[in-house]
């Protein structure tokens, strides 16, 4: 089941405006039978701008991929070029992308993961064809009997209500009516049916967005015992630690691939990243000690002249040879809240305190036909646009991305532009839900360093454990309608959790 392609992605026009939005090109360079991936050459290109040249991907069975990248270099592009198979992958790998909530109808939420009705027809199909070959079907019809196993009436109900369960739904729950859930909650029930279609390739984009820590810690611990292919964005670095057995980092047009998990990863790219400065540096030093001797002696005697040619000579040999390239570092940005001087307590009884509040909602009040310049412009009018562009700028957001379309943004592009509008209003207390959703990694270490450094006041709600730990000087803990101090640090409850779970 490829769950980002569907016959209502067609009913709505989906399926017309993907198309012309992105092009992608490559070449499958593994066996078509394999379970093994590696695509060539790939490109891709979307609004025109190219955001992967000729570079190469290979994804391998049993592995789970962590895709990394700065906002808006294409992460969800390349995961949407996938799902919807625009890049040369073997039929016989089924492929389930993660891209909306489950749809509201009457069904239950455990009647709506167990429903792949669809998928078993396909396998049916696929299953009485491979019976019809000269071999026999082999290796490929035992796949296709494994995922009929897998969808088996009789096993089915308990295991999609165990992962109903960890995903936070009671009995009660599993019993009720998708139509009578939020968005939030049948994000949750879609999740749930990807896990429960174990297919060949599952591509999850920020899965733990609408989740609680409970049903974080729950993911992670499923995912880690994912035996296919997995490939995952997460601006979580704990739960990417968890999970992963790779890294793709996505940077300067290219894939580049990393074995290990997230800290894995940073080291070796650090250690990489430090030889490869030392070898610039060593060719920049002997092309300009040559280039010096040629300038100086290309013209004296002819013994200095013949030396000055050989390494003319020496150079063009190196140029030929390709030099090394500088590192490309990442673009590392700086958020900045403008500090509001101490209240004294108790705070909350100051009437003209100034709260602001962040909400995953607040992307929908963004005219996304305008430009975050045009619309910081009318929402706070009388400002000289010169400020206004500072004041986007604050948040890394800088000039051709000012002045386009919002609805050509990237979310977590437009999660600045909301950041950018909430800060010019200087707030005294920040009320922050969720701030992470859809920011990348670099980014969010960024928003902590400048609420670390702002003198004002904050209460978060997040399912980001490494941002917790980064910011909170208190832990406060929601359950049974009451609020209680933990005592001890998130990673301290991040265990609790796990224990309570019995995983």
């Amino acid at each position: 089941m490829n769950g980002s392609f569907s016959s209502d992605n067609l009913s709505n026009g989906m399926g017309n405006l993907t198309i012309s939005d992105r092009t992608c090109t490559g070449v499958l360079c593994s066996h078509p039978l394999s379970r093994d991936i590696r695509i060539e050459s790939l490109s891709l290109t979307f609004h025109g701008h190219d955001l992967l040249v000729d570079t190469e991907l290979e994804l391998n069975y049993g592995r789970r991929y962590g895709l990394l990248g700065l906002n808006g270099c294409g992460k969800s592009t390349l995961l949407t070029s996938i799902g919807m198979r625009e890049l040369p992958i073997p039929e016989h790998m089924d492929i389930f992308h993660l891209t909306r909530e489950i749809e509201a109808s009457d069904m239950s939420s455990l009647e709506a993961v167990m429903n792949c009705d669809e998928e078993r027809l396909k396998l049916e199909a696929e299953a009485e064809r491979l019976v019809g070959q000269d071999d026999g079907g082999g290796e490929a019809l035992e796949r296709v009997y494994e995922r009929l196993d897998a969808m088996d009436a009789s096993t089915a109900e308990k295991r999609a209500a165990e992962i109903l369960n960890g995903l936070g739904f009671n009995k009660m729950m599993q019993a009720k009516k998708t139509r009578d859930f939020s968005g939030g909650w049948r994000m949750r029930i879609a999740l749930a049916r990807a896990l429960f279609m174990n297919p060949t390739i599952l591509l999850l984009d920020e899965p733990t967005n609408h989740l609680d820590l409970e049903a974080c810690v729950w993911l992670e611990e499923t995912l880690k015992k994912f035996e296919r292919i997995l490939v995952v964005v997460s601006h979580s670095q704990d739960f990417l630690n968890g999970v992963c057995t790779n890294i793709i980092h996505m940077q300067s047009k290219k894939l580049k691939m990393y074995t290990g998990n997230f800290d894995q990863y940073v080291q070796t790219r650090s250690e990489l990243e430090e030889n490869q400065m030392k070898q610039y540096k060593w060719e920049q030093d002997q092309i300009a000690n040559m280039k010096e001797y040629i300038a100086r002696f290309g013209h004296g005697s002819a013994k200095l002249a013949r030396q000055a040619q050989s390494k003319e000579k020496t150079l063009a040999k190196m140029e030929r040879g390709g030099l090394t390239e500088k590192v490309a570092r990442d673009k590392v940005l700086v958020f900045r809240f403008v500090d509001v001087g101490k209240l004294p307590p108790p705070v909350l009884q100051f009437v003209e305190l100034r709260i602001a509040q962040y909400h995953q909602h607040l992307a929908e009040k963004l005219d996304l036909e305008m430009s975050a310049l045009a619309y910081m412009m009318k929402e706070y009018p009388g400002n000289e646009e010169e400020k206004m562009r500072a004041a986007i700028g604050r948040f890394g957001l800088t000039g051709k991305a000012q002045v386009m379309p919002m609805k050509n943004l990237s979310d977590g592009q437009k999660s600045r532009v909301i950041f950018a509008w909430l800060a010019y209003r200087q707030p005294q207390m920040l009320l922050l839900d969720e701030p992470t959703n859809h920011l990348d990694i670099e980014t969010i270490d960024s928003l902590a360093e400048a609420l670390n450094e702002w003198d004002g006041g904050m209460v978060l709600v997040s399912h980001d454990f490494r941002l917790i730990n980064q910011v909170a000087h208190e832990i406060w803990v929601c359950e049974n309608q009451t609020i209680t101090r933990w005592e001890g640090d998130i990673m301290g409850f991040k265990e609790h959790l796990r224990n309570k779970a019995g995983l």
